[in-house]
């Protein structure tokens, strides 16, 4: 089917995203390629991290016009805009330090444990949150002091686009240089939020480690942005959750912009369970992984579906993904019952060994160029041996 044929009322409805009262049906997406990254804890954190390197090696990192990120993918989004003005790109748009600035210091967070502390710390002291106690980590282990003021602008690397879900609106609230806010309260222009805050905001998996409150002035608010909640109390205290409860791929910012999107997809399954728990605590836990599986299945259907129907353009690829199904006889060598074991890996803030890092990261960069050859380029060349040739997967 042609998109020429597909009315726009129909198209909407394919489609992986909400389209909003506000948004023009008629509209086409720009030019350009956007970058989605999923979230999953540590795991997907790691997963994104072999993408990356495999896109960055290609030349295709240094073409993204966006990135958007929600929870754990926020992390690795996060330090890579922060990074992003140090990347040294040579004239085939490689960039020859990302492993001393992005993979390094993703995989020293990997060696140690936040979510744990984090509970125990903001459930005996009362002055913080557990998303506090997180945003502190991610402060001590990789952001420093820097704000949402130090990504990269629009003339100089892609817009980087930090996803949580507003849960007094309903929808997700985008943290981003320009910009942070959403469509129902409006938008605080230039906001210098710390990028700790904004990735633990983004990272605010429920029930444990949400919410994470921002306490802000109504008058920072653009007027000219008024949406239906533009007053108190929505304008001063924004509770705020992880951005995969509304839109676990982080797709909404990036698709409904650009004619080019790559989904990389480290969220987890669901196991099967012959004895669920039946306390309140653990059973209702049960179910919000259900519900989040569910939700994901479907919207990972429609993104596919919408490139098959040619309303995009772009690639899919993810952490439970069988990388035969690409039918392509020089991927690389990934047995699904090895890549389904890493894909099982919990999803949690938690401490992982030196070779499941390695093995999770040279999945992500098999599966990517597995995808990427098959779907966007097939011209590349393919990869020599994984990042870490030792370790496998």
């Amino acid at each position: 089917m042609e998109t020429d044929k597909v009315s726009p009322n129909v198209s909407q409805n394919l489609q992986p995203v909400r389209f909003l009262e506000t948004d023009d049906p008629t509209d086409h997406p720009k030019p350009g390629m956007a970058l989605c990254l999923s979230g999953g804890g540590y795991r997907a954190m790691l997963f994104h991290l072999g993408a990356l390197w495999r896109l960055n090696e290609v030349g295709l990192m240094k073409g993204l016009v966006r990135i958007s990120s929600v929870s754990g993918g926020s992390i690795t989004a996060g330090l890579l805009g922060l990074i992003w003005k140090n990347l040294n790109f040579d004239n085939r748009n490689v960039a020859s330090n990302l492993e001393e600035l992005l993979i390094d210091p993703i995989r020293r967070l990997a060696d140690n444990t936040i979510d744990q502390g984090s509970i125990f710390k903001g459930i005996l002291l009362p002055r913080k949150t557990i998303a506090d106690e997180i945003a502190e980590a991610y402060r001590r282990h990789l952001f420093g002091a820097a704000t949402l003021q130090d990504l990269p602008s629009d003339s100089e690397g892609p817009r980087f686009v930090i996803n949580a879900t507003n849960v007094q609106t309903k929808v997700l609230w985008r943290f981003s240089k320009p910009f942070m806010g959403d469509y129902r309260v409006g938008l605080i222009r230039n906001p210098r939020v710390d990028l700790a805050t904004a990735v633990a905001a983004s990272s605010a998996f429920p029930p444990f480690l949400s919410p994470l409150t921002l306490n802000l002035n109504p008058a920072d608010f653009d007027p000219s942005t008024k949406g239906d909640l533009q007053f108190e109390p929505y304008t001063s205290e924004v509770f705020l959750t992880d951005g995969g409860v509304y839109d676990n791929l982080g797709l909404e910012t990036a698709w409904k912009s650009y004619q080019t999107i790559l989904v990389s997809d480290g969220g987890g399954g669901t196991a099967d369970e012959p004895k669920p728990k039946r306390d309140w605590l653990e059973h209702a836990y049960r179910v919000l992984n259900l519900i989040n599986a569910q939700v994901g299945s479907l919207r990972k259907r429609q993104v596919i579906g919408s490139y098959q129907l040619g309303l995009r353009h772009g690639t899919y690829w993810g952490i439970r993904t069988n990388i035969a199904d690409y039918h392509l006889p020089t991927a690389m060598n990934c047995p699904f019952d090895k890549t389904l074991a890493l894909a099982n890996t919990a999803t949690r803030l938690k401490k992982l060994d030196s070779i499941l890092q390695e093995r999770i990261i040279n999945w992500g960069y098999a599966v990517s160029d597995a995808a990427v050859r098959t779907h966007l380029d097939s011209s590349l060349p393919q990869p020599s041996a994984f990042p870490y040739p030792a370790s496998g997967i």
